[in-house]
Order: structure tokens, then C-alpha cells, then sequence
């Protein structure tokens, strides 16, 4: 009966997230030029959840484990280490690198051949920035996942109303940086539905955490702190290295105080629902 209540509510708080964030986007966040909302919000708004995601819940969640914080921090720097180099390693696989001896817009995002490539769709500088990170995501997301199985489980063989509020704690603060995920992805690929369904796998990650924490929580308890830094590894590096580059180009000051404001909305919603989560 545990079991099968750790299967349910994993999958619900793993596939569950990413549902909602891919209908809160349809419904008022579609990421289209001519929106209230743009794919330049979208971006700074991804790129602020998963940072916060990151350094608000995962860091500091590890660190108040009894994992040596020297061990934690080797840890995350082999993470953007690993992670850089599945972006290279995803770059050579999709032939792109008759498009590297251009980089200067991407690294100043002053010159308008970066807007020139942003204004143009998905099929050159746009898409090269952003495909790396599309692993790097799923990797990091899948780990995460797999992580807050391994809570939810934990909670439930504690107490079957601790596993319920566990696993909506989980659906909550994963919606926020799911719907980064989702802008990533589909920057990547004009087919949103490959981008869905690849994030929807990920998220169903959570449910093989329940499983093996239900048999293993006490051997992986010792590992958890570790999990937590690779995913956390995965979101600065592609926030950092993916999302935040596109952003660094010349703005008028309205669009580049909305763009802040963006970016510090993506941080307070994930930091806000980390904190309501922390409390219960």
C-alpha cells in the first residue's frame, strides 16, 4: 500500500510539474514575438528560476547534510565540468561547428548581428546557443528528479500525510524551473511537443526515485547532499552559460529593467515556494 502510494504521488509530482508549467505557459506565457509575454521574458524568467532553484533550495538543502562541504563543493565543480562537456559533445553531434567562428555576438551581445540572428528564427545563431543546454537540462532535471523520489519516498515510510505534503511541495517549486526547462528545450527544437514529452520523461524520473528509495532510502540517504549538487551543477551551468549569454545584448532602459524584473521574478517564485515548502 506505500508502495503504491510513493508510485502515485511521485508520478504526480514528477509528470504533474510539467504539466502545469506547459499549461500556465499556454495559457498567459506562449513565448510568441507578438505576446504580452516574449521568448526574451521567458528567457530571463528560466534563467532566474533555475539559478534560484539552484543556490535557494538544492545548495543549501546539501549543506545541511553531514557531507563535508569540501566534498560538495568538489562535486559541483566536476558537475559544470560534466556538463560543459556534454554541451561540446552535443554540439559536435548536431555538426555545428561550421558556426564557431562566430562567437563574438554571443560573448559581448552588443553587435546587431546578435539581434540579427534572434529576429530570425531557430535555424542559426539562435538555436546554437541554446541546444547545448538541452541535455545539460534533462540530465540536471532527471537527477533532481530522481532526488526528490528519494524525499518523497523518505516521507512517506515516515508518515503517509508527511509523503502528501512531500509530494505537493515537490509539484510546486519543480513548476517554476519545468517551465525553464521548457523554454530551453524548445529554443532547441521548433517541435514543442518533442520538448514537452522529453521533459515529461524527465519529470517521471521522480517516480523511479520513489521506487529505490522505497527499497534503499537508508543506504542512498547518505548520497541525497550528493544528487543534489550535480542537479544544482546542471541549472547554474546552463542558466550561466545558455540562457543568460542571449540576454546580453544592448536594450533601450525600459526593456532592459523588464528584463531584470523578469529574471527577479523567476528567483522569487522559486525562492517563495522553497520557503512555504521548507516550513511545512
Amino acid at each position: 500500500m506505500t508502495l503504491v502510494a510513493i508510485i502515485l504521488a511521485t508520478l504526480a509530482a514528477g509528470i504533474g510539474s510539467v504539466w502545469l508549467a506547459a499549461l500556465l505557459m499556454r495559457l498567459g506565457m506562449g513565448g510568441r514575438d507578438d505576446s504580452a509575454v516574449g521568448p526574451q521574458h521567458l528567457l530571463s524568467l528560466a534563467a532566474g528560476a533555475l539559478l534560484a532553484t539552484a543556490f535557494m533550495h538544492l545548495l543549501p538543502e546539501a549543506f545541511e547534510s553531514s557531507a563535508g562541504a569540501h566534498d560538495l563543493f568538489a562535486t559541483l565543480l566536476v558537475g559544470v565540468v560534466f556538463f560543459f562537456l556534454l554541451d561540446k559533445a552535443e554540439l559536435w553531434h548536431h555538426g555545428h561547428e561550421h558556426s564557431h567562428p562566430v562567437p563574438a555576438p554571443h560573448a559581448h551581445g552588443h553587435d546587431h548581428g546578435h539581434d540579427h540572428d534572434h529576429d530570425h528564427g531557430h535555424s542559426h545563431g539562435h538555436a546554437h546557443a541554446p541546444r547545448g543546454g538541452g541535455w545539460s537540462v534533462l540530465t540536471g532535471d532527471s537527477v533532481h528528479c530522481f532526488g526528490d523520489g528519494i524525499l518523497i519516498a523518505s516521507a512517506f515510510l515516515a508518515d503517509m500525510r508527511l509523503g502528501v505534503i512531500a509530494a505537493v511541495s515537490v509539484l510546486a517549486h519543480e513548476v517554476p524551473h519545468h517551465m525553464g526547462d521548457l523554454v530551453v528545450l524548445r529554443q532547441s527544437s521548433p517541435n514543442r511537443r518533442m520538448a514537452f514529452i522529453k521533459v515529461s520523461l524527465a519529470g517521471a524520473v521522480t517516480a523511479l526515485g520513489g521506487v529505490v528509495g522505497y527499497y534503499l532510502v537508508g543506504q542512498l540517504q547518505d548520497f541525497l547532499p550528493y544528487f543534489l549538487v550535480v542537479a544544482s551543477s546542471s541549472f547554474v551551468y546552463v542558466a550561466l552559460a545558455d540562457l543568460i549569454p542571449q540576454l546580453q545584448k544592448r536594450l533601450s532602459a525600459r526593456d532592459t529593467a523588464v528584463q531584470i524584473a523578469w529574471l527577479v521574478a523567476g528567483m522569487a517564485v522559486v525562492t517563495m515556494v522553497s520557503g512555504v515548502a521548507h516550513a511545512h
